[in-house]
């Protein structure tokens, strides 16, 4: 990790790191930040419809992104997929939500995060509480879930019959490749 400077140094003149809190002369203590509060104004950008290049860094460059319309193979597949959304909505955005980081192995962490999202379509306000599920290894995000009202994505695991979701599946990824394609193939929009 970079320094990072306080800008209120103390009476010896050398600058604190801001994650040790302080108080008066008493014990320091270290405020740990989460890899969660790092990534998050990224993942709203995203939700929010204004998302930019560098907000696709937190991706590992084979990482999926899956949501019960759409499964993206890689970061130009997911980069499609949230340059989509301000295509069809008129409005996008995560209004509310609520995080829990877990270490599940060494270099390997869960994200979860509780939120209600908040869309504009023709006109019509429509709100959706979500489940976004984020697999992190070595600080880079692997897969990106979506779980709308909460439930679990369908898929040949989930459901009953197991051709049926690998049909679900299929359709997720054809809708994918449609939107890709649209998409310009991932490609940044122009900052014109």
């Amino acid at each position: 990790m970079g320094k990072h400077t306080n800008p209120n140094p103390d009476e010896s003149g050398a600058e604190m790191d801001p994650a040790w809190e302080c108080a008066g002369k008493g014990a320091c203590e270290l405020k740990q930040r989460r890899f969660a509060d790092t990534i998050m104004p990224h993942i709203l950008n995203l939700y929010g419809s204004c998302a930019k290049a560098k907000d696709f860094d937190m991706y590992a460059p084979n990482a999926s992104f899956e949501d019960p319309l759409t499964h993206a193979q890689g970061v130009k597949q997911i980069k499609s997929a949230f340059y989509s959304l301000s295509k069809v909505f008129g409005e996008s955005k995560i209004v509310e939500y609520h995080i829990q980081e877990s270490v599940i192995a060494p270099g390997k962490k869960e994200i979860l995060i509780d939120n209600k999202q908040h869309y504009k379509l023709l006109g019509k306000n429509i709100h959706m509480i979500s489940l976004i599920k984020l697999y992190v290894e070595n600080d880079k995000i692997v897969r990106h879930e979506d779980w709308w009202d909460k439930k679990p994505l369908r898929n040949r695991d989930t459901v009953s019959f197991p051709l049926v979701g690998r049909v679900m599946e299929m359709g997720r990824r054809g809708l994918m490749l449609a939107t890709h394609a649209m998409m310009g193939f991932g490609k940044d929009p122009s900052s014109h």
